[in-house]
């Protein structure tokens, strides 16, 4: 009877207007993850609502969540009953890498923008993640950073009944805005069952989005009181030590010696809250060899690839920096700082970061300076983001100033206006427009040097949903900080899909069918340079299995040739191209054990055929152990050229962890296109937050060793080693 009535009571409360007030504890908590203390007996759970498989249909376990907060920090427990226990699945204790475990996760709109938030969950095991959640999750697992960490705490247990979880947020981890102690944030709670992939979600939440629940703009907003910003320091130095090898030819230019440089560092990294909106980050000496290695990719196109950003410096609140276009076009991209073309590191003297919200603007200002490398000058970078909601909470207008200054005054110049609105119900509207400006050439030409950009989609996952859009980048559009893939073209985008959710008596879960489509064409001329249409149909189980059948009709218009490879001398020509493809896809339930997502496409390609195969497959042999294999090979054949090239791409990531505290992983990649094979191993010891040791090994090696001149030498087996030690050392003022 108390559940019921404590149920009503907040569904009472969340239907009145205004904030639902949080409780206080009224009794000090033991983070032991033993839900037992009087100050949790007299909160009520939260009335918690089935998200998936079906909505809103009965939920098959009794679970209570609570959520209390104190001067200090924000707590939330989980009393998360199994009837058969050995369904729990807790399956790794290595940290931010989700492994399809049950879940119990919070989600926190700490600025109440309906735009940001801060996403914690953990496991059985008591392993902690935390992404950061930006664009309202509109492009669904492509608006989630899970390089975002923070300092809270969490605690598990297990009795015969099930298991529980406490959460220790401080207040000291959130940026938020406090009206004289008022503070008002949005808040989801959710708990998440691998076995039949249930979601019990608060607030009630409809299946509208492909990430409602952690979508900010449908949290519940919570009323938090007598909760003041806290301005604490924290600096965290850090020093290093480790040995670099590089091969290189000897003297007498007739043999390869591996050159040997050691390496001492010390260096600091700075937070602050200058005030209660405001966050300052300051770096000196800035280090990042902690750092997991790329992905590395096999390009079969003529344009760039692109590659995220890995490096924590540049996370907090990330989102505030995106000003993007179509795909992963960007006016800023952080990995342009402190890393050359091939992703080699340049050293980082130092620099600013500043983040947070003034008045009714969100704030984005960066900072950061590079030294000399090779032929690479030291450079300057500069960034200042703002944007402010406009209209509703779902609308804003911003801007972006971008500057890239070396010494010999050389500089690009990046600046743009966007504007995201919402028309009516869940339909879009998005404008932006940039323009840059280089010392090459100076005089800006509004229409050579801009890039304008149209959008409009309806974001609403059920039943029919569109999207269009248009852009523009003319011939002399080049930032300097940012990504851009192509050159002097115009772009029409456009999807049109259908989902259907099933009854709950089906075995289905969803249905989904659509066509996405783009076309690039040439400014000069307005000739079509490549088009793309792609009709599938996708169908998602109950039990979470998914299969995607679909194919593709590309279009290429090629006025140079282009090499696939250069060392197998197959290229292709110039000329105009239709090729088709059939396209099958397998993804399994997230609560595999073993979990083989398999892709296979075949077709023609160019003037020729070819065929892809593509798997990545998690397979955790226990708690302590996860292996993580992606493997591509696509066999190309012109048989009117007689020519023909295999690539194989192989990674393979072997994730250990003894306990929440020491881990040790291993990525091994081969990429038969630049005949490379190498390890990015790390070991880690994570003794409280903010202080780790870590130990890197780094190696490469050469898999085609055909002798070069001069003197017709073979390439040396290893290309390059390094190794080393990090300590870094939190301290809390």
């Amino acid at each position: 009877m108390r559940f019921i009535f404590y149920s009503l009571l907040f569904t009472n409360l969340a239907l009145a207007n205004g904030p639902l007030p949080l409780p206080r504890l009224s009794r000090p908590i033991k983070l032991d993850g033993v839900i037992d203390e009087p100050a949790w007996q007299a909160i009520a759970p939260l009335p918690l609502v089935m998200y998936q498989p079906t909505y809103k249909a009965a939920m098959s376990e009794r679970t209570e969540i609570r959520v209390a907060y104190d001067d200090e920090a924000i707590y939330m427990s989980g009393k998360l009953y199994q009837r058969n226990v050995k369904d729990i699945r807790g399956n790794s204790f290595y940290r931010d890498r989700w492994s399809g475990d049950d879940t119990f996760a919070l989600v926190l709109d700490t600025f109440n923008d309906d735009e940001n938030a801060v996403w914690f969950y953990t496991n059985p095991l008591g392993t902690r993640f935390d992404n950061a959640v930006a664009n309202d999750a509109s492009n669904g697992s492509r608006d989630t950073n899970k390089d975002w960490n923070t300092h809270w705490q969490v605690a598990t247990s297990h009795n015969d009944e099930g298991w529980c979880a406490e959460f220790r947020i401080p207040f000291t981890s959130l940026t938020f805005q406090d009206d004289n102690g008022r503070v008002v944030m949005g808040m989801i709670a959710y708990r998440w069952l691998s076995v039949g992939e249930e979601r019990y979600v608060f607030p009630d939440i409809p299946p509208k989005w492909e990430r409602g629940a952690n979508k900010p703009s449908v949290a519940q907003d919570v009323l938090l009181e007598g909760v003041y910003r806290q301005k604490p320091v924290y600096l965290t130095p850090y020093a290093l030590s480790g040995v670099d090898q590089l091969a290189q030819l000897d003297q007498s230019q007739t043999a390869y010696r591996l050159a040997a440089a050691r390496t001492a560092e010390i260096g600091l990294d700075a937070k602050y809250n200058l005030s209660r909106n405001l966050t300052f980050d300051g770096t000196i000496n800035t280090d990042f060899a902690q750092v997991e290695a790329d992905d590395q990719q096999i390009n079969l196109t003529r344009f760039s690839l692109f590659y995220p950003e890995k490096r924590q410096f540049f996370q907090e609140r990330a989102g505030i920096f995106e000003f993007g276009f179509d795909n992963s076009n960007r006016l800023f991209h952080s990995r342009r700082i402190g890393l050359d073309d091939h992703g080699q590191p340049i050293r980082i003297y130092g620099g600013a970061r500043l983040v947070g919200r003034l008045n009714k603007w969100d704030i984005g200002f960066l900072d950061m300076q590079t030294a000399s490398s090779g032929n690479t000058p030291s450079e300057n970078f500069g960034v200042l983001r703002l944007r402010r909601q406009v209209i509703n909470s779902n609308s804003n207008v911003g801007g972006m100033l971008a500057s890239r200054m070396d010494q010999n005054g050389n500089y690009n110049l990046a600046y743009g206006a966007d504007g995201v609105f919402r028309l009516a119900a869940q339909n879009y509207l998005t404008l932006k427009w940039a323009q840059t400006v280089a010392a090459e050439k100076s005089r800006a030409d509004f229409l050579q040097n801009s890039r304008v950009y149209f959008n409009v989609q309806s974001r609403n996952i059920q039943g029919f949903r569109y999207e269009a859009s248009y852009s523009r980048a003319g011939a002399d559009y080049n930032p300097g900080l940012g990504f851009e893939a192509r050159r002097d073209f115009t772009y029409v985008w456009n999807s049109l899909e259908y989902q259907w959710f099933k009854s709950a008596s089906s075995k289905f879960r969803r249905l989904w069918l659509g066509n996405w489509g783009n076309v690039y064409t040439r400014n000069t001329d307005g000739s079509v340079e490549s088009a793309w249409f792609h009709p599938f149909l996708r169908l998602e189980v109950k039990g979470g299995v998914v299969g995607l059948i679909s194919t593709e009709h590309s279009y290429e218009d090629v006025l140079q040739p282009f090499f696939l490879s250069q060392k197998d001398n197959v290229a292709v020509p110039a000329g105009r191209y239709w090729f088709h493809n059939a396209w099958l896809s397998f993804a399994p339930s997230d609560g595999w054990y073993f979990r083989p997502v398999i892709t296979l496409r075949a077709g023609s390609f160019y003037d020729g055929s070819k065929i892809t195969f593509n798997t990545k497959t998690g397979w955790n042999l226990s708690k302590h152990l996860e292996l993580i294999g992606n493997y591509e090979v696509n066999f190309t054949r012109f048989s009117e050229r007689n020519q023909e090239l295999t690539s194989h791409l192989a990674r393979l990531r072997l994730q250990s962890a003894l306990n929440t505290q020491v881990s040790f992983n291993a990525f091994l990649q081969y990429n038969s296109a630049a005949d490379a094979l190498s390890v990015n191993a790390r070991l880690r010891y994570h003794f409280t937050e903010g202080n780790d040791l870590w130990v890197v090994y780094n190696e490469g090696w050469n898999t085609d060793r055909a002798p070069l001149a001069p003197a017709s030498l073979r390439l040396p087996l290893t290309g390059a080693r390094a190794a080393m030690i990090k300590y870094s050392h939190a301290l809390t003022f």
